[in-house]
C-alpha cells in the first residue's frame, strides 16, 4: 500500500523507512492520505471519508499506531480506535552472555518487531560481551560487541522510539570475566568481585565507562543479583566474617559513587536484599523482614523486582508491597521462558506474565520488561521470544488480552501464525507433564542429549507414549514452514528435532528390554534404528547450525557443535557395542544390565506433573564431566 503521511512527522521519517518493508507499504505524494498529530494523550487511529489520522504522544506510540491503522484498514475502511498505554516503559532484556550473541542484524530484527508492537525499552545484557580496551581478555573469544556495533544498534533503536540500556554486572555473575589472571587481586570467589578492594573499583569504573559509552541513555543496569557467596571467599580470608547486608550496602555505595561521577542513573536487581533478610535465603520469602536501619542505608538506586515463577496475582501484590518499603517506584522484570531447554515454555511464560502484569497495573508500576535468558548454552532460538513479546505489548496497551486478539495482533505485527509457534510448547509439555508445564520439565532436552546405553531418564518416561507424541508433531511443523514466510529455518529445525525424538526418546528403553530378554531380532531392529538415527541427528545439527548463524555471531556455537558431536559419537559407540553382542551373545553390555532408577536430582523436581529437568552435564553422564 502507498501512503501519503503529513503533519508531525519530521522525527518519524527514518523509523517509517525502517518499517516500510516490515509492514509492506511505501510513501509517496500520490498515496492514501494520513494526517499525523503529536499531542499528549492516548493513541488514536481513525479512518473516515477517505482520510486517515494518527494521534500519538511518544515516538513509539506512533509506530504501534501506524501498525494498528494498516491492520484495521485491511479489515474495514472506516474505524476509530483508542488505546491507553498502561505503562510508561515496556520492553525486553536480550541475553548476550550465555553463548548466543546476536549480530547487529539480529538485534535490529527484534527492534523492528518491538516498534510495531509498541515496546520502547531494550536492555542488552552483557556480563563480559562488550569491548573494554584496557582489559583485552575481557570477553575474549566470546563474541563481545565492539563500541561501533552497539552504537549502530542504539542509533537504530532511537530512530524507532526505543531506549536501549546497557545491563552489566558489578558484583556477581562474572565467572567468565574473572577467570583470567588480570582479576587475581580483585576476585572474591570465581564469580564475585572482592568488595572493599580499591582495585575492584578501578576495574568497575573502567568497565562502566566502556559499557555506557555507545549508548544515548544515561541509565544503566548494574546487576548485583545472586551474589550467594558474597564475603565468603577471599574477602573472608582478609577481613573475617562481616554482616553481609553491610558488605552489600558498602559495595553498592562505592559503585553508585562511580555512576554519579559519570552522570548515570543506575538500577539493580533487588533479590540480594530479600535473600539476606530471609532465614532460608529465599528471594520470595513473604516472611522476610529487611531491618529498618538497613533500608535507610540503601543508596539512591532503582530496584528491579524479577519474578518468572508465580501464577497468582496475590503473590506479586505481596512482593510489590515489600518492594515499595525499599523504593517508591520499583521496576518489574518477568520472563519469557526461553531458557527451559531446547524449546520455549510458553505455558509458564503466559501464565506468569498475565498474573504479574495485572498485579503491576494495580500497583501503578510504571516500568516493566521481559527477560529472555539463554541458560545452559542458549539452545532455544531467539525467534521463539516473539509470542511473549506480543503478550507484553498487548498488556501494555490493554487491561485484558484475549487469545483471539493476541493471535490477530501477532499475525499482523510479525507476519507469523501464533498457533504454529505454540506447537513448540509441545516439545516439553508431553504426556506425563502438567498443563502449562509449571514445574519446568524439559524432556526435549534430556531426551535429545541423554546417552542411549546409560539412559538416565528412561525410568522417568517409562509407560508414557513419548515417541508417539513427537511423531505427531512432525507434520504440523513441516506445514508451518510454508505458512510463516521467513521462519522456515526455525520450523525446519524443530521439525528435525521432532523427527529425532520420535525415534530416540524410547529407543534406549526398547534396547534394554530386548537385551534383557536376549531377543536378537529385537536387538537387531534397535541396531538398525541407531544407524538411521545417527543420520537424522546430523541433519538436526545442520538445521540448528543454519538457524544459529542466521541471527548470532559464531562464538558459542562451538559448544553446541561439541554436544552434537558427543551425541553422534555415543550413538556410533552404541552401534558398535550392540553389534559385538549380536556377533557374540556372550559379550556383556554392562550399561544395559544396570537397573534403571528414577532420576530425581536436585534440578529435576519429583512432583507429579513433571518428567524432570536438568542441565547438559547432568543429562549425558553420571560420571564427573568436568572438574
Amino acid at each position: 500500500m502507498k501512503l501519503q503521511v503529513t503533519g508531525s512527522i519530521s522525527e518519524l521519517l527514518t523509523g517509517i523507512s525502517h518499517l516500510s518493508e516490515e509492514l509492506n507499504f511505501t510513501i509517496g505524494s500520490d498515496g492514501y492520505p494520513i494526517s499525523v498529530v503529536k499531542r499528549p494523550g492516548p493513541i488514536e487511529v481513525k479512518n473516515a471519508n477517505g482520510q486517515g489520522e494518527i494521534c500519538f504522544e511518544k515516538k513509539i506510540h506512533f509506530y504501534r499506531a501506524l501498525g494498528l491503522w494498516l491492520q484495521n484498514f485491511e479489515k474495514s475502511k472506516e474505524f476509530h480506535i483508542v488505546e491507553h498505554p498502561q505503562f510508561e516503559t515496556s520492553g525486553v532484556m536480550i541475553d548476550a552472555s550465555r553463548n548466543a550473541v546476536l549480530t547487529t542484524d539480529g538485534i535490529q530484527m527484534l527492534l523492528r518487531k518491538m516498534a510495531v508492537m509498541g515496546l520502547n525499552l531494550a536492555m542488552l545484557y552483557t556480563e563480559d560481551t562488550y569491548e573494554v580496551p584496557e582489559y583485552p581478555y575481557f570477553g575474549y573469544m566470546r563474541g563481545r560487541y565492539s563500541e561501533i556495533e552497539i552504537k549502530i544498534c542504539d542509533d537504530y533503536a532511537e530512530e524507532l522510539g526505543i531506549e536501549m540500556i546497557p545491563c552489566i554486572q558489578t558484583l556477581a555473575h562474572l565467572k567468565e570475566a574473572l577467570k583470567w589472571n588480570y582479576s587475581n587481586e580483585f576476585r572474591d570467589t570465581e564469580s564475585i568481585l572482592l568488595a572493599g578492594e580499591p582495585k575492584t573499583y578501578e576495574f568497575l569504573r573502567t568497565i562502566i565507562k566502556s559499557a555506557t559509552k555507545p549508548y544515548r541513555s544515561n541509565r544503566i543496569h548494574i546487576g548485583m543479583d545472586e551474589a550467594h557467596e558474597l564475603g565468603l571467599g577471599k574477602y573472608l580470608e582478609l577481613n573475617g566474617y562481616h554482616n553481609r547486608f553491610e558488605i552489600m550496602n558498602q559495595h553498592l555505595k562505592q559503585v553508585i559513587h562511580i555512576t554519579e561521577d559519570l552522570d548515570l542513573k543506575p538500577m539493580i536487581w533487588s533479590d540480594m536484599y530479600f535473600r539476606l533478610a530471609s532465614k532460608v535465603g529465599n528471594y520470595y520469602d513473604k516472611d522476610a523482614t529487611i531491618p529498618e536501619e538497613i533500608i535507610k542505608m540503601i543508596p539512591n538506586v532503582q530496584m528491579v523486582y524479577w519474578d518468572y515463577y508465580h501464577t497468582e496475582e496475590s503473590h506479586y501484590e505481596k512482593m510489590l508491597t515489600m518492594h515499595k518499603l525499599l523504593v517508591d517506584e520499583p521496576i518489574f522484570a518477568g520472563g519469557l521462558w526461553t531458557w527451559n531447554g531446547i524449546a520455549p515454555n510458553y505455558g509458564k511464560a503466559f501464565r506468569t506474565t498475565e498474573a504479574a502484569l495485572k498485579a503491576n497495573k494495580k500497583f501503578g508500576i510504571k516500568e516493566v520488561f521481559a527477560t529472555m535468558w539463554g541458560d545452559n548454552g542458549a539452545e532455544t532460538p531467539i525467534q521463539t521470544v516473539l509470542p511473549g513479546m506480543q503478550l507484553y505489548a498487548e498488556y501494555t496497551y490493554h487491561q485484558e488480552v484475549g487469545p483471539e486478539h493476541l493471535a490477530e495482533r501477532f499475525e499482523f505485527c510479525t507476519g507469523y501464525h501464533l498457533e504454529d509457534f505454540l506447537l513448540l510448547n509441545h516439545f516439553d509439555e508431553t504426556p506425563g507433564v502438567m498443563k502449562d508445564n509449571l514445574y519446568e520439565s524439559n524432556p526435549s532436552k534430556f531426551l535429545l542429549w541423554q546417552d542411549i546405553l546409560i539412559g538416565l531418564y528412561d525410568k522417568n518416561i517409562e509407560g508414557f507414549p513419548i515417541a508417539q507424541h513427537y511423531e505427531k508433531l512432525i507434520q504440523p511443523l513441516h506445514d508451518a514452514k510454508g505458512k510463516n514466510h521467513d521462519m522456515n529455518l526455525l520450523f525446519h529445525f524443530y521439525e528435525e528435532l521432532a523427527r529425532v525424538l520420535s525415534v530416540k526418546a524410547e529407543l534406549g528403553i526398547n534396547l534394554k528390554n530386548a537385551y534383557d530378554q536376549a531377543d536378537k531380532d529385537a536387538v537387531h531392529a534397535c541396531s538398525e534404528k541407531l544407524s538411521s538415527l545417527r543420520k537424522d541427528v546430523e541433519k538436526l545439527r545442520l538445521a540448528h547450525k543454519k538457524l544459529w548463524f542466521s541471527t548470532n555471531k559464531p562464538f558459542g556455537w562451538e559448544v553446541l557443535d561439541i554436544r552434537y558431536g558427543g551425541l553422534l559419537t555415543r550413538i556410533h559407540s552404541a552401534e558398535e557395542r550392540v553389534q559385538e553382542w549380536l556377533d557374540d551373545p556372550t559379550v556383556r553390555i554392562e550399561e544395559l544390565e544396570a537397573e534403571r532408577l528414577f532420576y530425581n536430582g536436585i534440578y529435576t523436581f519429583g512432583e507429579e506433573g513433571t518428567l524432570g529437568r536438568n542441565l547438559y552435564h547432568r543429562i549425558v553422564s553420571n560420571s564427573v564431566f568436568s572438574d
